[in-house]
């Protein structure tokens, strides 16, 4: 069996006296999609702020490629390739969609006594980018105010892919878009699959898990409820989970502890409320 991407080992957090995840497994393979789902402050948003280097665990270890590691801020988690989308998609408004995509890494040239931003260079692989996701948005030198949540998604992806990423997590992608927006965005997700690249979706819809995941992980209060193989469930039963906060395969279940994914399938009910989780907004494609 080939060894995941990345594993998060027992991984727990607390906020003072709230307790936010309770020894926490969860692993995601090379080229997998995998729906991570809840209800509120189920410690979804947490638990991927963590692997994306926002919070330090209490305990427990992140593992890549087999190999322990520590991420003290996002650029360190960029650094080895796991890039974050947040709900709010973080972008500048003043700023062109080309501008976002390369801010803070943007390309240089070397001139004769100094380094200089490439523009052309930014611009001609931004446009790729986007192509190559199958999105569409104005032309790159537009100011990202001017353009629709949907396209704004699609900013949003295209930056987190620009510089290698082997994983990209997904908070809530399809929040506030419009069905069209909602289609290209499932799209896009199976194109980042077809190049190899490992995403974790955090979605209350259960349909984008459905659509788009190879596997669903529930948790409930901060502790992992369940998994499951897309192609082994049901809505309806991923929604027993979240809710009851129970397998229903498992007869000893009570809604804690931590399960190890390994393969395919669910979604997820509910927004999060959790320190420092994003907010969605109004969008057309």
């Amino acid at each position: 069996m080939t060894a995941p991407l990345v594993e998060l080992r027992n991984i727990s957090k607390s906020f003072g006296a709230v307790v936010a995840l309770r020894q926490v497994s969860l692993s995601v393979g090379a080229g997998e999609v995998v729906g991570l789902v809840g209800d509120n402050a189920a410690g979804k948003s947490t638990l991927m702020k963590i692997l994306s280097g926002v919070y330090t665990p209490d305990a427990g270890e992140i593992v890549l490629d087999g190999r322990p590691c520590a991420f003290t801020s996002p650029m360190d988690a960029r650094g080895v390739g796991i890039e974050m989308v947040y709900q709010d998609f973080a972008l500048v408004p003043e700023l062109s969609v080309t501008q976002n995509i390369f801010l803070g890494r943007e390309l240089l040239q070397e001139g004769l006594r100094s380094r200089f931003v490439d523009k052309g260079r930014m611009r001609e692989r931004a446009t790729h980018l986007i192509e190559r996701l199958g999105l569409r948005v104005p032309p790159v030198d537009t100011p990202v105010r001017a353009i629709s949540g949907g396209q704004q998604q699609a900013v949003a992806i295209a930056r987190a892919t620009a510089f290698d990423a082997r994983l990209v997590i997904m908070d809530e992608p399809t929040a506030n878009l419009a069905a069209a927006a909602i289609t290209k965005v499932r799209a896009a997700i199976g194109r980042l699959k077809s190049h190899g690249v490992a995403v974790i979706v955090i979605s209350h819809r259960i349909e984008d898990v459905l659509e788009t995941a190879d596997r669903a992980v529930v948790l409930k209060h901060g502790s992992v409820v369940g998994e499951r193989r897309i192609a082994e469930t049901r809505g309806d039963e991923l929604v027993h989970m979240i809710v009851a906060g129970q397998d229903p395969r498992d007869a000893g279940a009570s809604g804690g502890g931590g399960v190890e994914a390994g393969s395919g399938s669910g979604a997820g009910a509910g927004g999060e409320a959790e320190p420092g989780a994003g907010s969605g907004r109004s969008a057309s494609p």
